[in-house]
């Protein structure tokens, strides 16, 4: 043990004094344990052992670990199990928790510690939040394949007001967008449908049900199949940044620092 005699011997006698009990008995110059010994020896042992279990997991918790992603639904659908596939990769015993769902609710998640790290469209909405942006993006606008603007193209923004609307629900950064845009220019949208659904909007353009505004990445395959329609406002662009958020206060192990470097 390293340890010389003399300290050994104090430190059994501190440990008899602070318990008021005889670990050994000093028979015939020898020590020999007591049944009170042999009790505390098993507790010993058991905390010995814990924090030898204790020690290894905290210094393996990089490797062993969890970490909880949040993203959005573009980025879900899009980017994030390419960013996973090659986290696990780098940490192939490194559990993964996953979270999909609007950029509002992301950020949300971030600030009540549900999720380390997020991955959200548009804007970071508190202070409490860091931000890194990491990739630009696109909105555009849809519409089905008989619908007059899918002929026109460019279209002045005022002839949106008698359109009907199938839009990503409120929280939605596309939505933010879109409707902060609008509400600059004075056009007033009540969308027809509201979904969470990109897809069951994709499917209801297609059926000419309405128009909408989604990512170019959620409709870039059905346009290459020209299943639907895409045309252009007049001098306006839906451009917005991706971005990887987490808490200021959030300590980011080597894992979560590597997965936001995966991030572009």
């Amino acid at each position: 043990m390293h340890i010389a005699q003399p300290s050994i011997s104090l430190a059994i006698s501190e440990l008899e004094d602070y318990y008021g009990i005889k670990l050994f008995d000093r028979i015939a110059k020898r020590l020999h344990i007591t049944e009170i010994g042999k009790s505390f020896l098993q507790y010993a042992t058991h905390i010995v052992g814990l924090f030898e279990d204790m020690e290894k997991e905290i210094k393996n918790f990089d490797v062993t670990g969890l970490i909880r992603i949040g993203a959005s639904i573009t980025i879900g659908n899009n980017l994030l199990p390419r960013y996973i596939t090659e986290l696990k990769q780098i940490h192939p015993q490194m559990d993964v928790k996953v979270i999909i769902d609007n950029s509002e609710k992301i950020q949300q998640y971030i600030l009540s510690n549900q999720i380390d790290i997020g991955l959200i469209e548009g804007i970071v909405h508190s202070s409490y939040i860091i931000e890194h942006k990491f990739r630009d993006d696109e909105l555009v606008m849809i519409c089905g394949n008989d619908h007059p603007f899918a002929k026109q193209k460019n279209i002045e923004i005022s002839k949106l007001q008698s359109e009907s609307f199938i839009l990503r629900e409120a929280g939605s950064a596309g939505r933010e967008i879109f409707d902060s845009t609008m509400t600059s220019y004075g056009i007033k949208i009540l969308p027809a449908w509201e979904s969470t659904s990109t897809q069951a909007i994709i499917r209801a353009v297609q059926a000419n049900l309405g128009i909408s505004v989604l990512p170019y990445l959620m409709v870039k395959d059905s346009l290459e199949r020209k299943e639907i329609s895409q045309f252009q406002l007049i001098g306006i662009r839906f451009k917005r940044n991706f971005s990887v958020i987490y808490h200021q206060n959030k300590f980011l192990t080597q894992s979560a620092k590597d997965f936001i470097s995966l991030c572009k």
